[in-house]
């Protein structure tokens, strides 16, 4: 937990999932936690200013490189100046730049934290999925728009009366309105039997996650971190762990190069002075991208990518089938699959033991869609193999 475990609202020891409306519940055995994101954020400013962060309180504007350094424009009309930048802008991407076209999938979800007289959810299990959809067998329109662009609802019961509760769209280009995840979690709700007053919502969630889509130009003068820097789970739309982990070795390869940093291999010979100080701040960038998105990285990032595009193809039906198989490889790899840990190889293998895992009518939409996939995975990863 990387030490934030005191940020943590309430920890889960275990999660469960519904895959159709048979009512049978698969069990993961698995922990879970809610971040108290007001004592995660308090917790995080403490640090800075324990450790002498200056802080401008004006939105960034723009940057300009000069040749020893870089000078941020701010609204307020402030300029900050540095050696290097890191934009955290997070999906405003508001100083990196991208030499391809953003067209991400996106991930929607709408939610409540609910008080309430009773609730039908066990308070020590999650529901980390669920995709029934008999609450909707009196309404044929909502029921034909959830089988061609599913939705589930993910629930975290906190005691018996109190729980978060938000209907999410995992992968879809363009997103599920907003409406419609709030008129199917009210239907759900209705059909759970969960009534509650409106005056008593503590939280009300609108969540847009942007996922997959082109990497950042590599290497750039500005660093990133974070939504901006492509650190979204193509398949998943986690980001949080995988940016509190980049941060130190984000850090460490900042100071690493303030303090002198090592030559990339097959650099040229050392230049004339007035030439090494142009140099300096572009070679160090470098550096730090590439300590950021190194090789296993981008291959891991891309096999991601097509599994996003495979759910971005998938209907209700199909999905339910997809996640049978999902959770039915070892715990080893769709736990590493979900927390980004496993290696390029070890993915090769995740995808061989799905395959054989899913049913024949799964396989033969697999092949129909993740070929052409496999391909195009192949032919961006040609540099890296």
């Amino acid at each position: 937990a990387m030490g934030l475990e005191d940020c943590f609202e309430k920890v889960w020891d275990k999660a469960c999932v519904y895959l159709d409306n048979s009512g049978e519940q698969k069990t993961l055995a698995r922990p879970y936690a809610r971040v108290d994101r007001a004592r995660l954020k308090a917790r995080l400013l403490r640090q800075c200013r324990e450790g002498g962060v200056q802080f401008v309180q004006a939105r960034a504007e723009g940057v300009d490189h000069g040749r020893e350094g870089s000078t941020v424009a701010c609204s307020d009309g402030t300029e900050v100046e540095g050696t290097l930048v890191v934009d955290a802008t997070g999906h405003v991407r508001k100083l990196v730049e991208f030499d391809e076209v953003f067209d991400p999938g996106y991930q929607g979800a709408y939610g409540v934290m609910l008080e309430v007289e009773s609730h039908p959810f066990d308070p020590d299990t999650m529901v980390f999925m669920d995709w029934r959809d008999d609450h909707l067998a009196g309404r044929p329109e909502v029921r034909r728009r959830n089988r061609e662009l599913p939705t589930f609802l993910y629930v975290m019961p906190f005691s018996p009366t109190r729980i978060f509760v938000e209907e999410t769209s995992l992968v879809a280009r363009p997103a599920v309105p907003f409406d419609d995840l709030k008129q199917r979690l009210a239907l759900r709700l209705q059909h759970l039997g969960v009534a509650y007053d409106p005056s008593r919502v503590e939280e009300e969630e609108y969540c847009l996650i942007p996922m997959g889509g082109a990497l950042p130009a590599v290497p750039q003068r500005v660093l990133g971190i974070g939504g901006t820097a492509g650190m979204v789970h193509p398949s998943t739309g986690y980001m949080v762990a995988r940016t509190l982990g980049a941060v130190p070795a984000l850090a460490d390869a900042i100071v690493d190069q303030l303090a002198g940093g090592e030559p990339a291999l097959g650099s040229a010979p050392p230049a004339a002075e007035g030439e090494a100080a142009a140099a300096l701040p572009d070679a160090m960038s470098s550096q730090v991208w590439a300590r950021m998105w190194p090789v296993q990285r981008v291959r891991q990032r891309e096999f991601f990518n097509l599994g996003m595009d495979i759910l971005l193809s998938l209907n209700l039906e199909q999905t339910r089938e997809f996640f049978r198989a999902f959770f039915s490889v070892s715990d080893f790899h769709w736990h590493g699959f979900l927390s980004a840990r496993l290696s390029f190889s070890q993915l090769i293998v995740f995808g061989l033991s799905f395959f054989l895992k899913s049913s024949n009518k799964a396989r033969a939409n697999l092949l129909s869609t993740a070929v052409p996939g496999v391909l195009q995975l192949l032919w961006k990863l040609r540099a890296t193999l």
